[in-house]
């Protein structure tokens, strides 16, 4: 395997006006999945490839990403790239750089998918460490928007761009114990909800997604009882993300005010 630390957003991909066959297809197509080691963005990342995108892999464990990188190319993907990244000390000069890379190294952005979460454990809010509140805050919430604020001029450059924000039970995370991640996941929410009237009338299709049950390792610490093999894997979920990247696109000429 090409060492993909060495070049980590060196990769090749087509031009969809001249070379890609099908609208149902990502093939020339450059999707972002942050959070590409966790459950649903494994899941999503592997889906992306095999519909023909050129994946780049964000996250913070370089050799979950390599795993992931090797799962791509051994089922015949297009070659993806990694950009190692905390999240948890991410701040906007990194965010930035790996805006850059992308740009650089590919030369095109159409689509980014914040699958990216960080749970702790079920615990009373008042009796929560202080530094795990401000993590999953972090992670949860202020870096996708950093990342969001730092693809933007790459999303807007494409003929239609996506931007998936991965929810969870808005209702749930409104619930006692849920703590910083539900605090967090709650202002994903609105913050989805005003990057989707924000950018209506733009290229941009900024989209809320919430998957419901799915078996991840989130799920196995918030309810370490449940029998295995229910709720099911993230596939379904990952399949549904694919369908919103792969929705007949139109042209749009205006941009955000």
């Amino acid at each position: 395997m090409r060492d993909p630390r060495a070049d980590p957003v060196s990769a090749s991909a087509a031009n969809p006006e001249t070379d890609g066959p099908a609208a149902t297809t990502l093939a020339g197509r450059v999707v972002a999945v942050i959070g590409a080691t966790g459950g649903l963005g494994r899941a999503t990342a592997l889906a992306c490839g095999a519909a023909g995108a050129t994946v780049v892999l964000i996250g913070r464990r370089v050799r979950a990403l390599e795993q992931v990188y090797d799962e791509l190319v051994a089922v015949g993907a297009p070659q993806p790239a990694i950009r190692p990244l905390d999240l948890a000390t991410a701040g906007v000069e990194e965010c930035e750089e790996a805006a850059a890379a992308i740009g650089a190294g590919l030369g095109r952005l159409d689509a980014v998918v914040f699958a990216v979460a960080d749970f702790e454990h079920l615990a009373r809010t008042a009796a929560t460490d202080p530094s795990i509140w401000l993590r999953q805050l972090h992670v949860n919430l202020a870096a996708p928007w950093l990342l969001f604020r730092a693809f933007e001029p790459l999303l807007a450059m494409a003929p239609v761009a996506d931007a998936v924000f991965v929810l969870d039970d808005p209702a749930r995370m409104r619930r006692a114990y849920w703590g910083g991640y539900g605090t967090a996941k709650a202002g994903l929410e609105g913050l989805a909800a005003a990057l989707a009237h924000e950018y209506e009338h733009s290229v941009i299709r900024v989209r809320e997604f919430s998957p419901g049950p799915m078996r991840t390792g989130l799920r196995g610490k918030a309810f370490a009882g449940e029998p295995d093999g229910d709720p099911p894997g993230p596939e379904r979920a990952a399949a549904a993300i694919l369908g919103f990247l792969t929705e007949p696109r139109q042209r749009v000429q205006a941009h955000p005010n």
